[in-house]
């Protein structure tokens, strides 16, 4: 019998100012903003996280402001990317998981992590971080109960039930671009991550988990340009073979979760559009 995926395509991040009056109607507060995206697409990538520990009290607000059958992607802290280097990371992982992340419930999607550019593939680092991360909501709570005192009245250490967690990896040195590493995800059960960054970082097309994880970038010019018809026909037929499983060599298909990262223009939200028209 045929396994089908599900694609959902939505935006990384919602709050920027140059798309009120474009993508946002005039006269929209910005509190309201996350719920009217929420409303056209099937996820939202949140960035937030990536830049410092939230509160639960603000996944909670948006898990609230989003419609029951929304997922958000949720981005790993840039303190265990970019600061510790995924080494040394089991209290910083603690905290991460303790600021509010479980607070989502049902509707936290896959987390994501992402290496800076010049981060090169070191298979024991690498294995030793991904044996770390939590695979259920449950296994997340625990860990979560490790955080250490600055967390202490302001972290979420609780679930209402058990979840599976995914996890994808996104990568930008060419030192990751080999089978070794593919295997390693593989065996970890991680997903790498296809990103269109207009050439400047590898885009790698490996199939190392049960879903598939796409950030789009910009194709020119990144986080800029926007993407042409001819260019959003490809990547929907690209994701229609990974959803049915005929792009797939074990012909099983595979949950897709695509971002549009090309915010400063504005192109992001109406590609994402563009693109759901095509996938329907």
């Amino acid at each position: 019998m045929a396994v089908s995926g599900v694609a959902r395509v939505g935006i990384s991040g919602w709050r920027y100012a140059p798309w009120r009056g474009e993508f946002y109607p005039h006269g929209l507060v910005q509190r309201e903003e996350l719920s009217y995206a929420a409303r056209r697409f099937g996820s939202i990538e949140l960035n937030g996280s990536f830049y410092s520990l939230q509160r639960p009290s603000s996944y909670e607000r948006w898990r609230d402001e989003t419609p029951q059958s929304f997922v958000f992607s949720v981005k790993g802290g840039r303190f265990i990317t970019h600061m510790l280097s995924l080494r040394n990371t089991e209290q910083a992982l603690a905290n991460f998981f303790a600021s509010g992340v479980l607070a989502l419930g049902s509707k936290l999607g896959p987390v994501l992590w992402q290496l800076p550019e010049r981060t090169r593939f070191d298979a024991v680092v690498l294995d030793a971080f991904l044996s770390l991360l939590p695979r259920s909501t449950k296994q997340a709570a625990a860990l979560a109960k490790n955080h250490d005192a600055r967390l202490d009245g302001r972290a979420l250490t609780d679930v209402d039930r058990d979840r599976p967690i995914r996890h994808a990896l996104e990568v930008r040195h060419p030192s990751f671009v080999t089978q070794e590493a593919a295997a390693l995800l593989h065996r970890r059960d991680v997903a790498l991550v296809v990103a269109d960054t207009a050439g400047r970082w590898p885009e790698v097309r490996e199939f190392t988990s049960d879903f598939m994880y796409v950030r789009l970038h910009g194709a020119e010019e990144l986080y800029s340009s926007g993407y042409t018809d001819a260019a959003l026909d490809a990547w929907a037929r690209d994701i229609r073979g990974w959803i049915d499983g005929s792009g797939c060599p074990d012909g099983r298909g595979r949950d897709v979760y695509v971002y549009f990262d090309n915010d400063m223009e504005v192109h992001a939200p109406f590609d994402a559009m563009h693109l759901i028209e095509r996938l329907r």
